[in-house]
């Protein structure tokens, strides 16, 4: 009974692999992560509101993005299958989002990050342009998702689920991989902490990375409290600058992930998790004096 209820740590410890850089082209920027690239953020809205909102705070962050120099991909979902309500706000649908997301991109010159839900979403992402796919975190280990994401050669960015111990993560990458696709990155976005709340363990980010692959942390799904409003999810963004901030200073952060929007709480979706976009640059320039710290000269900031 001892051993099968021993901690996590006195768990044998897997040989670390070297970190690979993966880098996602969009049509005029590249955003790579792995080591000697310099830390770089995915952002934008947690769902296509309407093509103006959307192409609208992709022009704004390609503008931010140019003026500090941040390596940054734009991302926006088509739809939020995994609602709390029935009624909630899911988005525009995948026919429609992504043909908002590649205006999108083909306007700002960004690479651009959405989400996919079924096997079929993938292949039809890739054709749409998108050159990275997202796994949300409940589907990480769903085995005919990764594959249809990993046989579209796209950038696979993987959301760790909550509750999921980070060494798991390795059958994740495996599976990918047996497509050919090695083009991985991996994200934390918090651990389960009883009900309806959150924690980050900024542990994970090092464990993940010990398995060859690039991390980011992903700042605002990780202050959620899921469930918190009853029939929406609640959380409190004004921690999120904090948890980015400690991520980027363990020195095994290759990115951060955050959602924004010019009037969070007219957000359609995650609301109160969310960052006001005029917050975005100067987060960005703490965070990018924090890694020029702890991973070197010249890998905080730089552009695509």
């Amino acid at each position: 009974m001892k051993e099968a209820t021993r901690s996590r740590s006195a768990a044998p410890a897997a040989a670390a692999v070297p970190v690979r850089t993966v880098t996602a082209r969009g049509p005029r920027v590249s955003v790579s992560w792995g080591p000697g690239a310099p830390l770089a953020l995915m952002a934008g809205p947690c769902v296509i509101e309407s093509r103006a909102h959307c192409v609208g705070i992709a022009r704004k962050l390609a503008a931010l993005s140019a003026k500090l120099g941040i390596p940054l991909v734009f991302k926006a979902s088509f739809d939020k299958a995994n609602r709390s309500s029935l009624g909630a706000y899911r988005g525009p649908g995948i026919e429609e989002g992504l043909d908002i997301l590649a205006e999108a991109r083909e306007r700002t010159g960004l690479p651009v990050l959405t989400d996919v839900h079924e096997p079929w979403q993938a292949d039809l992402a890739a054709v749409a342009g998108i050159d990275v796919i997202q796994i949300p975190a409940f589907l990480c280990r769903q085995t005919d998702l990764l594959l249809a994401a990993g046989n579209t050669g796209c950038v696979v960015n993987v959301k760790k689920m909550q509750g999921m111990a980070p060494e798991a993560m390795e059958q994740v990458v495996r599976k990918i991989e047996s497509t050919g696709n090695r083009r991985i990155v991996l994200t934390e976005r918090g651990e389960s902490f009883g009900y309806g709340n959150l924690v980050a363990d900024m542990r994970n980010l090092m464990v993940m990375r010990a398995l060859g692959c690039p991390v980011v942390f992903d700042a605002t799904h990780s202050v959620q409290r899921p469930g918190a409003l009853g029939s929406a999810t609640g959380g409190d963004s004004k921690w999120a600058p904090a948890l980015a901030r400690a991520a980027v200073a363990t020195g095994a952060c290759d990115g951060v992930f955050l959602e924004t929007h010019e009037r969070p709480a007219e957000a359609l979706s995650d609301a109160a998790n969310c960052l006001p976009l005029a917050a975005v640059g100067p987060l960005w320039k703490q965070l990018a004096a924090i890694a020029a710290l702890v991973r070197g000269p010249g890998r905080g900031k730089g552009r695509g």
